[in-house]
C-alpha cells in the first residue's frame, strides 16, 4: 500500500492562470507559498524564514472557483497528490521536468475584499470525484 497525500497552507503568489482545455473543461494553475517561521535555536544559531514554492493544479469545479475567487495574495488551504511530470521543450529540444500539486480540495482561508470593498464569499469545495482528463502536453 502506498499513499500520496500533501496538505499545504499558504498564500497565492500570482493570480491563476486559467484555460479551457478542448473538452471544455476549466484548468486553473498558480505558485502557493508556504513559509517556515524564522528562529534561533538554543546555542544562539539563527536560522532564517525558509519559504517553498509549490506549483498548484486545479480542475473542473475548483478551477471555476479559483477563477472567481482566488487572486494573488489569497490565503488558501490545499489537499491533494504531487505528480512529477515531463515535456519537451520545443526550442531547445530538451527533457524539462516540474512537479505539481494537483488538489482534490481547497478552501479560502480568512475573507478577502474584492475591487468594491465588498467581502467574497468563504468558499469550499469537496474533493471532485471524475478524474482529470490526460497530459494535454503543455508545460502547466
Amino acid at each position: 500500500m502506498s499513499v500520496n497525500k500533501v496538505i499545504l497552507v499558504g498564500n497565492v503568489g500570482k493570480d491563476p492562470d486559467i484555460r479551457y482545455v478542448e473538452s471544455g473543461v476549466c484548468v486553473a494553475n498558480f505558485p502557493l507559498a508556504t513559509s517556515e517561521r524564522a528562529y534561533t535555536t538554543r546555542s544562539g544559531t539563527q536560522v532564517p524564514e525558509r519559504t517553498e514554492w509549490h506549483n498548484i493544479v486545479l480542475w473542473r469545479g475548483l478551477a471555476e472557483v479559483a477563477e472567481k475567487y482566488v487572486k494573488k495574495g489569497s490565503h488558501l488551504y490545499i489537499e491533494g497528490k504531487i505528480r512529477t511530470r515531463s515535456w519537451v521543450d520545443a526550442a531547445t529540444s530538451q527533457t524539462r521536468y516540474i512537479t505539481e500539486i494537483y488538489a482534490d480540495n481547497m478552501e479560502i482561508l480568512g475573507r478577502r475584499q474584492d475591487g468594491n470593498g465588498q467581502a467574497a464569499p468563504a468558499v469550499s469545495s469537496a474533493p471532485r470525484t471524475e478524474e482529470e482528463p490526460a497530459d494535454d502536453g503543455l508545460p502547466f
